[in-house]
């Protein structure tokens, strides 16, 4: 399983995927192996362009299965933002460490297109699995 990162998201659905790669997207999809939390549903939701939108983007991402935020994942989130200060990367987005945290309480990976999730794999004690929509640089 992939958890969702919206600067994935918002590429696959510009249509911005090469041919290949927007095959293996879909192919995920259709195996139910992209999954949603709340930090970005509330990042997708936040790009809305109007209430329609919005409620359209709310749909299909319901379909989605979704990994809920939990005490320990709070927990977890706040040991990685620690973990980065040590290092001097705490400011990186907060939604981030908690989709990252998110993914490491699942045993899941993060799709996105953000070399934040590099560091927090890394950097910190968060174990999942970053992967690229795309190579770093190529959209």
């Amino acid at each position: 399983m992939l958890l969702l990162d919206n600067s994935a998201w918002s590429r696959i659905v510009a249509g911005a995927l090469d041919v290949e790669r927007a095959t293996v997207v879909a192919g995920w999809i259709e195996q139910r192996r992209l999954a949603t939390c709340l930090p970005f549903l509330l990042e997708a939701g936040y790009s809305a362009r109007s209430a329609a939108h919005h409620k359209e983007i709310v749909a299909t991402l319901s379909l989605f299965p979704r990994v809920a935020i939990t005490t320990v994942i709070e927990e977890r989130a706040m040991q990685a933002q620690q973990e980065l200060a040590v290092v001097g990367h705490h400011r990186l987005a907060p939604i981030d460490i908690v989709i990252a945290a998110c993914a490491h309480e699942a045993g899941a990976g993060v799709l996105h297109y953000d070399r934040d999730y590099d560091i927090l794999a890394e950097r910190t004690s968060l174990e999942f699995e970053s992967v690229w929509v795309a190579p770093p640089g190529t959209l």
